[in-house]
């Protein structure tokens, strides 16, 4: 009797695609679970945890994305500039400010995904975008339809 063999994907097998995802008036945490399972390719009826098997993911919209709750106002950011006492800490309603309010998505998909060097190359697949005008045309991305991270409600008391 035949065992049954199982499936390993090799890297020259892989065939990436290109999705894009509209950003606007999504939760955050939602909406960066589905682009990390995009980006891993958990996706893929074929996915091979040891290969880069994922898909290239254009966001647009990055900069209307939002969280739920206070976490606009409460939730910090840490960094280390690497000198004594060099710990910086910001929100994201001063990254808003300062007009970098994607770098929010890409740290939450970022924490999403496997660390090391697998990983970093997972995280060049994703080009997040402030707006809806991107450079991608070319490459004829597929619109990706996401069911966990429906658009929130015009809340009535903020």
């Amino acid at each position: 009797m035949k065992a049954n063999k199982s499936f390993a994907l090799k890297p020259a097998d892989v065939k990436k695609k290109w999705y894009i995802i509209d950003a606007s008036a999504m939760k955050i945490g939602r909406l960066a679970v589905q682009i990390a399972k995009v980006l891993s390719g958990k996706h893929k009826p074929n996915y091979t945890p040891n290969v880069d098997c994922g898909d290239n993911v254009v966001v647009i919209n990055g900069d209307q994305v939002v969280f739920s709750g206070k976490k606009m106002k409460y939730k910090i950011y840490y960094k280390h500039t690497g000198y004594p006492g060099g710990i910086r800490k910001t929100t994201p309603i001063e990254l808003k400010r300062k007009g970098h309010f994607t770098r929010v998505l890409i740290k939450a998909v970022k924490g999403m995904i496997s660390k090391g060097p697998l990983g970093y190359q997972k995280m060049r697949n994703l080009r997040v975008y402030p707006d809806a005008i991107h450079s991608q045309m070319a490459q004829k991305p597929i619109e990706w339809n996401i069911l966990g991270a429906q658009p929130i409600k015009e809340r009535k008391n903020q």
